[in-house]
């Protein structure tokens, strides 16, 4: 999968989500405005209810999501059962993608109605996708392999390119101008140039439009792999904090999950079951 593909790949599930929120506020929005109250009288009251055919459909499909996309990722990552066929990066992104839309659906299931246990399980629910998103930021901070391995801070620095002998002996700059790129691409946040100083450093020399854009994309590249480089320890540190505070949400959640739906079953509210 290239960085389009990628991209679009990643846009593609966001819009879902998206979609499916617009589409049950759109459909459901006369029900759900409806104080609670008088939500009994509304004609379509036995389909939206929680225990009603599209109320309870929502809850079940949303669970089924979530538990599919927690199980299948945890899994993968612990005894790698898809082999080669899927990246853990990209089951990552899927495993966030339905841990987004399963609340979503599970948010109209309640018809916004919280209260006693459940909405327990609602708010470690709240809390689970909101440190989701926060994990997904640190997770993206820690350069990684393409199948998604963590390196190291060996093999980050291994990485960096040697950026005046680059400048020096492919496109033969002035030491002055070398100079510039090098407190750009530095750790130093005091006094850096900015792209304009770049350019103009750039048109001071015989170099093309077209190396100048590849020199400008190459100092980015540095410039992104240093920043990472100087947190890299403090991004770990931050990941290995953020389990600790992510996993005892989901695991209340699961559990008070589990719960409400044995209670469910035994009342008698099974669906289409």
């Amino acid at each position: 999968m290239n960085k389009l593909t990628h991209t679009a790949y990643i846009w593609s599930m966001a819009l879902i989500v998206i979609l499916v929120t617009f589409y049950l506020a759109y459909t459901g929005y006369s029900y759900y405005s409806t104080p609670l109250e008088e939500r009994f009288y509304h004609p379509r009251h036995d389909w939206f209810k929680p225990s009603g055919l599209f109320g309870q459909g929502l809850g079940v499909i949303g669970t089924f999501l979530i538990f599919f996309g927690v199980s299948i990722y945890i899994l993968h990552k612990r005894y790698n059962i898809l082999g080669k066929w899927v990246r853990l990066k990209y089951l990552l992104e899927f495993h966030i993608f339905l841990c987004s839309l399963g609340p979503v659906l599970i948010l109209f299931h309640t018809a916004f109605k919280f209260g006693g246990i459940v909405s327990i399980a609602f708010w470690s629910m709240v809390a689970v996708v909101a440190s989701g998103v926060l994990g997904r930021f640190i997770y993206l901070q820690i350069p990684r392999t393409i199948e998604g391995r963590a390196l190291s801070l060996e093999e980050v620095k291994n990485s960096q390119l040697d950026i005046e002998s680059v400048l020096t002996e492919k496109y033969e700059l002035s030491p002055n101008t070398i100079a510039v790129f090098n407190n750009f691409t530095g750790t130093d946040t005091t006094a850096k140039p900015s792209y304009k100083d770049l350019r103009k450093a750039l048109s001071t020399e015989q170099i093309s439009r077209k190396e100048q854009k590849s020199i400008l994309h190459m100092l980015r590249k540095e410039r992104s792999l240093s920043r990472k480089i100087g947190r890299l320890e403090k991004m770990k540190k931050l990941f290995r904090y953020w389990h600790v505070a992510h996993m005892p949400f989901a695991l209340i959640m699961l559990v008070i999950v589990v719960v409400h739906v044995v209670v469910a079953f035994t009342f008698g509210y099974r669906w289409i079951f």
